[in-house]
């Protein structure tokens, strides 16, 4: 199921839109506080995202830029100031579509459909694993958490990658030297305990702490 992350301050506009989008089995997650819109933005790990431009404490173009900064999902702007300087600046912001209100149900489901086969495969998962605030980003490979990015080598993020993956599971030692190997570097269990432990530093570093557990003797996970 696709989720569509909708920054919408009409809350009729937000419910016409959730229920339109349900009947194609999209779930619709509308903003509730419009000053934490990445916290919940980074909650929902949405494949897609409707923005209008007026909105109350920040205007869409600033949220655009924000979202721009940690993720490559797509976004289309929805707003009723369609002359030729907003489509212009919204597109320059990173989103992808621009469509006025009031518009059409249909032509916006054919928007946000056409848009999804565009950058998702069929049956893809999301681009976007979220865990306790973090984002780590399946395109680029990159972490970000608070609005700042960890760097992570190749090893880490495949590490991260499993471990999030299957959230609330534990990943056998035997699994993860399994994913190392595939670097093409000498993996035993002594690299795995290494590249483990630099990542916890990192992220403790960034203030998550505790962020992956040991299951001593069977392997890690995130809970």
């Amino acid at each position: 199921m696709y989720r569509i992350f909708l920054v919408e301050d009409d809350r009729g506009i937000a419910e016409a839109i959730a229920a339109q989008t349900s009947l194609w089995d999209m779930e619709t997650v509308c903003v509730q506080d419009f000053r934490s819109v990445m916290a919940e933005f980074s909650a929902c790990a949405p494949h897609l995202v409707l923005l209008d431009i007026s909105l109350p404490f920040y205007d869409g173009y600033h949220w655009c830029r924000e979202i721009r900064s940690v993720s490559k999902v797509p976004v289309i702007f929805i707003s009723s100031a369609a002359d030729n300087l907003n489509i212009v600046m919204a597109m320059n912001m990173g989103a992808d579509d621009f469509i006025a209100k009031p518009f059409d149900q249909s032509v916006l489901m054919a928007k946000i459909n056409a848009l999804l086969r565009r950058t998702y495969d069929f049956g893809a998962s999301a681009p976007l694993l979220e865990h306790r605030g973090a984002l780590l980003n399946t395109g680029d490979g990159s972490l970000t958490y608070g609005g700042g990015k960890i760097e992570l080598t190749k090893n880490e993020y495949r590490i991260l990658l499993a471990l999030m993956q299957s959230k609330g599971k534990t990943v056998s030692r035997e699994k993860l030297m399994e994913l190392l190997w595939e670097s093409d570097e000498f993996v035993d269990d002594n690299t795995l305990t290494v590249n483990v432990g630099r990542l916890r530093k990192k992220l403790e570093a960034a203030g998550l702490r505790e962020f992956i557990a040991t299951k001593h003797g069977v392997g890690y996970l995130i809970q």
